[in-house]
């Protein structure tokens, strides 16, 4: 088995496990470089080079740097490791960009130029839905199309259909997730909205919803003070979830929390409107 298959299986095995890495891939090389054009490396978040080679110190810094920032903006960076002499006559410093391409300076004696493309690969975001509410399922199946790895939990004794989900827990005790971006929905409706939401309100997630009126969720609000759950924490719930699109069945509703987790989800990732800023 050669090098780049190993990679690849390790590759195709930490995607399955859900694990955050880059892979770092030499696209290019000019004059005498260490590593070849095709090699290939995976670079767990620590920085830790797992599998794979892209060479010594010469380019290791750059693409430890740009693995770092891919993996904190889910965005891939092309990176051109070159001496100094080449930066200086393209008018470049080092650790400059231009057109999509972050320079950096080779220091090593061989004075070769290496392009290298560094892709995050992140595990699915997660969405984790406190119920079994028509509202619920319908939120679970129309994640799971649009690449979020959904876990349902609800007592079992509450299901009536097999949900489409990734993982099904009894209850309302979550237990062990992913650690990735999670988002959060309590549409219980009426079948243990209390146990849900404090729940919710306890487990680690970036966006928190409340599938009910906001009278609804003010009164729930209330117990869960009295019996000592953190009103701030209980603030942090959006109520009613979703964007007001005027949805009304459960799969429009469920439709508008989408939309509005897609909303905090992709924050600051949006380019600006090129028409809106001419």
């Amino acid at each position: 088995m050669t090098a780049h298959v190993e990679v690849m299986d390790l590759v195709a095995q930490m995607k399955a496990a859900e694990q955050a890495f880059v892979l770092a891939t030499v696209v290019r090389t000019v004059s005498v470089t260490a590593a070849k054009a095709g090699a290939k490396a995976i670079i767990r978040p620590d920085g830790t080079i797992v599998a794979g080679w892209i060479g010594g110190g010469c380019a290791r810094g750059a693409v430890l740097k740009a693995a770092r920032e891919a993996l904190a903006d889910g965005e891939p960076r092309m990176v051109s490791v070159q001496p100094e002499d080449l930066l200086a006559e393209l008018g470049v410093k080092p650790g400059e960009a231009r057109g999509g391409i972050r320079f950096a300076s080779n220091l090593c004696p061989s004075k070769g130029t290496m392009d290298i493309f560094v892709e995050p690969v992140l595990p699915h975001p997660s969405l984790l839905i406190f119920g079994a509410s028509p509202v619920a399922m319908s939120l679970a199946a129309q994640a799971r199309q649009l690449g979020y790895h959904v876990t349902l939990a609800v007592p079992a004794a509450d299901l009536v259909a097999v949900p489409d989900a990734d993982a099904l827990v009894d209850g309302f005790a979550p237990g062990k997730l992913h650690q990735t971006r999670r988002f959060i929905v309590v549409s219980t409706q009426g079948r243990g909205d209390e146990a849900a939401l404090r729940a919710a309100v306890t487990t680690d997630a970036e966006y928190r919803a409340f599938v009910g009126s906001r009278r609804k969720m003010a009164a729930l609000r209330e117990k869960l003070i009295a019996e000592g759950v953190d009103a701030s924490a209980i603030d942090r719930v959006k109520a009613p979830a979703g964007l007001d699109l005027g949805a009304i069945t459960p799969e429009e509703i469920a439709m508008s929390i989408l939309a509005e987790i897609t909303v905090e989800r992709r924050r600051g990732q949006r380019a600006p409107n090129p028409v809106a800023n001419s």
